[in-house]
């Protein structure tokens, strides 16, 4: 089994690479989809984030107000810090479920967008990170998302450093050229993941 923990900044290509890594055969965990799930209603940690924030973040019928929470977390590092110290665990928690889930000469790939900030990066075998230049995420972020520039900072600047993600990575993939390009260098990838991953699978019996 080889743990790989990917990540990269909003709008560098992360889910992208994410997909193509499954699609080559990868067990795929995604922390954002776990996250979203951990707080869904009726969980114990939606109730813990309404304790923590007020029913204000709730919609109508109940449910995470996403928007709403956002508009609170993303320009408050006190309030980001405490969203963060509830949920985290609980996806934690269910990624190592899912981890001990898989089959023993899996590639596992967890998407995880905060793993540097997390100080996470010690727990994987390999660190993929996915990278784009500043100009190159803001349009997309502007093209795929609605998001101006502004608020498109305000984003990118309440993650990691593209420095400080360079510094845990193991893999660097560089997403500014075509999806063609994008694809040719996951392929690359992918074949040293497998090839680690049969190797330690080898050792291990």
């Amino acid at each position: 089994m080889l743990n790989v923990g990917l990540t990269g900044g909003i709008a560098a290509g992360k889910s992208a690479v994410a997909r193509q890594l499954a699609e080559l055969g990868a067990v795929l965990i995604d922390a954002d989809a776990i996250a979203r799930a951990v707080v869904e209603p009726g969980t114990p940690g939606l109730a813990a984030v309404v304790a923590a924030f007020g029913p204000g973040i709730l919609t109508a019928d109940g449910a995470l107000d996403r928007p709403a929470l956002g508009a609170l977390v993303f320009k408050d590092t006190a309030a980001r810090e405490k969203l963060n110290s509830i949920v985290h665990p609980l996806v934690r928690a269910e990624a190592a479920r899912l981890r001990e889930a898989a089959p023993a000469d899996a590639v596992i790939v967890q998407d995880i967008p905060l793993l540097v900030e997390t100080g996470q990066g010690q727990d994987f075998d390999v660190v993929l990170v996915v990278a784009a230049p500043l100009q190159e995420r803001l349009r997309r972020m502007a093209r795929d998302r609605g998001m101006n520039e502004a608020d498109a900072l305000a984003r990118i600047s309440a993650q990691a450093a593209d420095a400080e993600r360079a510094a845990v990575a193991d893999i660097l993939i560089e997403n500014s050229g075509t999806v063609e390009e994008l694809r040719d260098r996951v392929n690359e990838v992918w074949e040293s993941l497998d090839v680690k991953s049969r190797a330690e699978s080898k050792h291990a019996r």
